[in-house]
C-alpha cells in the first residue's frame, strides 16, 4: 500500500489521495462524487467492465426519505435525478379481483440508465477519471491508497477472499425475472394471480413516461410446472403477459437480459481487507421487494465518505465505516428477509379475504403497522376492522359491524371458553415460591394483572413434582397445600376480573436443580440439588449435572405426575390448561434432535420423538373436562444447526392438534447453549404464523411484542389468533385497560372499585389520541407526489 498520511484539508502538504473504484454502479460513482467534491486534489479512477451506455434492468426506486439524504449530500446530482423521476404516493395491491390503494408512501422511480448517466456526468465534471470496457482486478491496484470494491453481486475479489470476508450467500428458492412494459402505472403496484400452475406475483412501478418496471416472481414448484425454465426471454415475456393480461392489456412486455434466477442474500462478517473495502451489492444485498438495493449502495457510499472525512488515516476510516454502518445495513437486510419470506410463502395467504391479504402485504416487513395505516389510510383500516369483525361473527359472536372494535378487543372461543379479548399475559417464572407453594406475592401478582384486563392469563410454569422444578423457587402442584393456594388465587381472579386463567404445567428435565434467575440463570445448584433426567444423558452446560436417560418406568411416573396435577388443576378451578413442551425442558428434550439421541422407539424421526410428549398430553386430556380447552407451548426452532426444522414444528403442531390441542403457544429456542437467536421486534411471530396457516390450528405468538399497535398488526394480518406479552405486564398491570381506552373499547371489564379510574382514562384518551394524531399529521412532511400534485393540476 502506498504511503498515504491524511484526508482532511487541515493536513496541508500531504500527498493527494489516490482511490481506485472497481465498478461504475451507483455505489462507486456516488462515493467518487462525494470524495472528489470534498477533496478536489484526490486522484480517483473508476474502472468498469461494460460500456458507459450499457445498462441492465429497467428502473430503480427510492423513497422520499432517501431523496432527502441525496439532496443534503450533493444538491447538483439530486436536482438532475429529481427532474427525471416519476413520483407516486400510493401502493396498489391487486388480489382476487379487488384493488386496495394505500396512500402516503412517497416513492419515486427513475430509469437505471438515466441514474447512471447523471452520476457519470456529475463525476466527470468534478474530474473523476472513468475507464470503461476494462476488467480491473482489485488485486492488482496496489498503487492506490484506497480501493473500493463495488463490482456487484458476483464480485470476483469478494469470492476470491470469501474466507477472509466471512461471506455467506443464502440463495433463496423463489424464481424471479426483471422485465419492463409500456404500461403506465400511477402507484407502486403488487399483483397476485392464482393460475393452473400456481401463484405468480408482479412487483411493478413506473420509472419514466411510457415505461414501467415489472419484476415477476413465483415459487420453484410453480416455475417448474409452468415450464418457464425451457422458455427463452421472448417466450417468458409472452407467458407473463398472458398471466397479467387483465392489467397489461395490449402493452408490450420488454426484456433486457431478462433471465429467471434466484435472489442471493449476501452477508459478510467483515467488509475490509487491508485498504480494500466492499461496497454496495458486493458487500450486502437486500431483496427487491422492499426496493432497497440501490438505496443501500448509495447510502453505503455516504457512510464511507463520512468516515473518510472524520478520520485522518485510511485504516481508521475503514474501521469507522464498518463499525458505524453495519447496524443499519443489518436492519435493512432483516426487513428484506422478512419481506422476501412473505412473498416466498404467499400461497399461505391466498385464502384470506382480499382486504386482510392486502393488510398482510403492507405490514409484512414490520415497518408499517396498524396504527400507521390507520393514520395514513383510515378507510382501508376501517375495511380491515369490519372484515375481522365479520370473521368473529361467523364464530357466533354478536359483535358490531358498524363500529367494529380493534382486532385485539374481539372475542375468541376455545371449546366452550370465551376469551373476552385477544391479549394474553405470558407465562413468566417468578421464582418466589417456597417448596412449590404459591404465596401472597403470587396472589397480588396474578390478581393485579387480571384486574388490568387481559383476556387470558397464564401462570408461570408450575411443576408436577418436587424433582420437576427448575429452581428451589418454582411453583408446584403436587400436594393439597399447593392446590389450596392456587384455588385461592383462581377464586380471586374469577371474583374480580373477566380474565380467563390458564395453568401451565411442566417438568424441568435436565434444566432442573438450578439457581434462581437473578443468582445465575440455568446454572446448577452448588448444594441441595436433586437428580435430573432427560430424553438423553446430555448436560445443558458442560459443567451442568448430567441427566439420567429416562427409562419406561421414569416415563410412567412422569405421566402419572402430570395426570394428578391435571386433576388438581380442575379442582382448583382453572379455566384452561397448558402443557409445556418448549425451552429444552423435559418434554422438549424429546422433541429436539439436539437433545434426543435415543435409539429406541422414542428417538429418531419426528414421529418417534413426538411419542412421549403426546402420551403425556393424551393422558392429561383424558382427565381434563371435555368442555375446557388445552394448549401446548412449543419451541418452533432451536436456532441452531441440526435442531428442529420448520417442517418439524408444523408436524409437531399438527400432531398435537389431532390429539386435541385447541391452541399452540409458539415460542422458540432455549433448547441448547449453542442457540443463536435472531432477536428483533416480534421476532417469533413468523413461526406462529407458519404453524397457524400450515398446521391449521389456532396459535398464540409471543416474543418482544410490546405495544397494542403491534398486537393489532399481528392479529389483523392473520399471523396469530391471540398475542401474549410478558415484560410489559410486569411493569404495567393495566396494560390492556389502557389500550382499551386508547381504542375506545369501553366494554372491557373493570371492577366497580376501579370504575372512576376507568371513566377518567377513557375520557382522557379520546382527547390524547386526537391530539397525537393531529400532531403526527401536521408533522408528517408532504411526499414529493403530494407537493407536485397542485403543479400537475395547474398544467391541465
Amino acid at each position: 500500500m502506498a504511503g498515504f498520511s491524511g484526508l482532511r484539508p487541515d493536513r496541508a502538504g500531504q500527498n493527494p489521495l489516490r482511490i481506485a473504484v472497481v465498478g461504475a454502479g451507483p455505489a462507486g460513482l456516488y462515493l467518487s462524487i462525494l470524495v472528489k467534491k470534498r477533496f478536489p486534489d484526490a486522484a480517483i479512477t473508476v474502472y468498469e467492465r461494460n460500456r458507459a451506455d450499457d445498462t441492465f434492468g429497467f428502473g430503480v426506486v427510492f423513497s422520499d426519505a432517501t431523496l432527502d439524504i441525496f439532496e443534503r449530500y450533493d444538491p447538483e446530482s439530486y436536482a438532475r435525478i429529481t427532474q427525471e423521476f416519476a413520483y407516486w404516493d400510493d401502493i396498489a395491491i391487486h388480489v382476487k379481483g379487488e384493488v386496495h390503494r394505500i396512500g402516503g408512501n412517497g416513492f419515486c422511480g427513475c430509469a437505471r440508465a438515466t441514474l447512471l448517466t447523471i452520476l457519470q456526468e456529475r463525476a466527470r465534471a468534478l474530474g473523476v477519471e472513468m475507464i470503461f470496457q476494462t476488467e480491473a482486478d482489485a488485486e492488482d491496484l496496489d498503487g492506490h491508497d484506497l480501493v473500493i470494491v463495488a463490482d456487484g453481486i458476483n464480485s470476483a475479489y469478494r469470492q476470491r477472499h470469501a474466507e477472509h470476508f466471512g461471506t455467506t450467500v443464502d440463495l433463496r428458492p423463489n424464481r424471479f425475472v426483471w422485465m419492463g412494459s409500456t404500461r403506465p402505472l400511477d402507484a407502486f403496484t403488487f399483483l397476485f394471480r392464482e393460475t393452473e400452475w400456481g401463484p405468480f406475483i408482479a412487483h411493478a412501478y413506473q420509472y419514466e413516461r411510457g415505461r414501467s418496471t415489472w419484476v415477476f416472481e413465483t415459487d420453484p414448484d410453480t416455475f417448474e410446472r409452468a415450464g418457464l425454465g425451457q422458455l427463452d426471454e421472448a417466450g417468458s415475456a409472452a407467458f407473463m403477459k398472458r398471466v397479467f393480461a387483465d392489467v397489461l392489456g395490449e402493452h408490450e412486455v420488454l426484456t433486457n437480459r431478462s433471465i429467471w434466477r434466484q435472489f442471493p442474500m449476501i452477508r459478510n462478517a467483515r467488509w475490509v481487507r487491508g485498504n480494500r473495502v466492499l461496497l454496495g451489492d458486493a458487500k450486502a444485498t437486500a431483496h427487491f421487494s422492499i426496493g432497497s438495493g440501490t438505496k443501500l449502495a448509495m447510502e453505503d457510499a455516504i457512510a464511507l465518505y463520512e468516515a473518510l472525512v472524520a478520520e485522518v488515516e485510511v485504516p481508521a476510516a475503514l474501521a469507522r465505516f464498518e463499525k458505524g454502518r453495519r447496524e443499519e445495513v443489518e436492519k435493512i437486510q432483516h426487513a428484506a428477509d422478512v419481506s422476501l419470506v412473505w412473498f416466498e410463502h404467499v400461497a399461505r395467504y391466498l385464502d384470506f379475504e382480499p382486504v386482510q391479504f392486502a393488510f398482510g402485504a403492507m405490514t409484512r416487513a414490520k415497518a408499517i403497522t396498524y396504527d400507521n395505516l390507520r393514520l395514513r389510510a383510515p378507510g382501508f383500516v376501517a375495511q380491515m376492522d369490519r372484515a375481522f369483525a365479520e370473521s368473529v361473527r361467523k364464530d357466533g359472536f354478536d359483535v358490531s359491524l358498524d363500529k367494529p372494535a380493534a382486532p385485539m378487543f374481539q372475542p375468541l372461543r376455545l371449546r366452550e371458553m370465551v376469551i373476552p379479548n385477544r391479549v394474553a399475559m405470558s407465562p413468566m417464572c417468578l421464582y418466589s415460591a417456597e417448596d412449590g407453594l404459591p404465596n401472597d406475592f403470587h396472589l397480588v401478582h396474578y390478581g393485579a394483572r387480571a384486574i388490568g384486563g387481559p383476556g387470558l392469563m397464564f401462570t408461570e410454569m408450575t411443576c408436577v413434582s418436587r424433582d420437576a422444578r427448575i429452581t428451589p423457587g418454582c411453583a408446584g402442584l403436587w400436594n393439597d397445600e399447593q392446590e389450596a393456594a392456587w384455588a385461592r388465587i383462581v377464586d380471586f381472579v374469577h371474583a374480580n376480573a373477566a380474565t380467563r386463567f390458564c395453568l401451565q404445567l411442566g417438568h424441568a428435565g435436565r434444566k432442573g436443580a438450578t439457581k434462581l434467575m437473578w443468582e445465575g440463570i440455568d446454572r446448577p445448584l452448588e448444594s441441595d440439588g436433586w437428580e435430573v433426567m432427560s430424553a438423553s444423558a446430555i448436560p445443558y452446560f458442560p459443567d451442568s449435572t448430567v441427566p439420567r436417560e429416562m427409562d419406561r418406568a421414569d416415563m410412567d411416573a412422569v405421566v402419572t405426575d402430570f395426570v394428578l396435577a391435571t386433576q388438581r388443576a380442575e379442582r382448583a378451578g382453572f379455566d384452561m390448561l397448558e402443557l409445556h413442551c418448549a425451552h429444552g425442558y423435559l418434554l422438549a428434550s424429546f422433541l429436539s434432535p439436539l437433545t434426543n439421541h435415543r435409539k429406541d422407539a422414542y428417538g429418531g424421526c419426528i414421529e418417534s420423538r413426538l411419542r412421549f410428549p403426546l402420551e403425556v398430553f393424551s393422558a392429561m386430556r383424558a382427565v381434563w373436562p371435555a368442555h375446557k380447552p388445552m394448549s401446548v407451548r412449543v419451541s418452533a426452532t432451536d436456532w441452531a444447526e441440526g435442531g428442529l426444522s420448520p417442517e418439524d414444528s408444523v408436524a409437531i403442531a399438527s400432531a398435537f392438534r389431532e390429539a386435541g390441542v385447541d391452541l399452540v403457544d409458539v415460542s422458540t429456542g432455549q433448547t441448547a447453549t449453542v442457540s443463536r437467536p435472531l432477536y428483533g421486534r416480534m421476532f417469533q411471530t413468523p413461526f406462529a404464523e407458519r404453524i397457524r396457516n400450515e398446521a391449521g390450528t389456532a396459535t398464540m405468538c409471543v416474543g418482544n411484542i410490546t405495544t397494542p399497535d403491534q398486537i393489532n398488526t399481528i392479529l389483523a394480518a392473520g399471523r396469530a389468533d391471540i398475542v401474549a406479552l410478558g415484560r410489559p405486564h410486569l411493569t404495567d398491570p393495566g396494560f390492556t385497560l389502557r389500550a382499551a381506552a386508547w381504542y375506545g373499547a369501553d366494554g372491557i371489564h373493570c371492577p366497580p372499585q376501579y370504575a372512576p379510574g376507568k371513566d377518567q382514562i377513557f375520557r382522557n384518551s379520546v382527547r390524547d389520541r386526537a391530539d397525537l394524531e393531529d400532531l403526527r399529521l401536521r408533522g408528517r412532511p408532504k411526499t414529493r407526489a403530494e407537493l407536485r400534485a397542485p403543479a400537475v393540476e395547474d398544467m391541465r
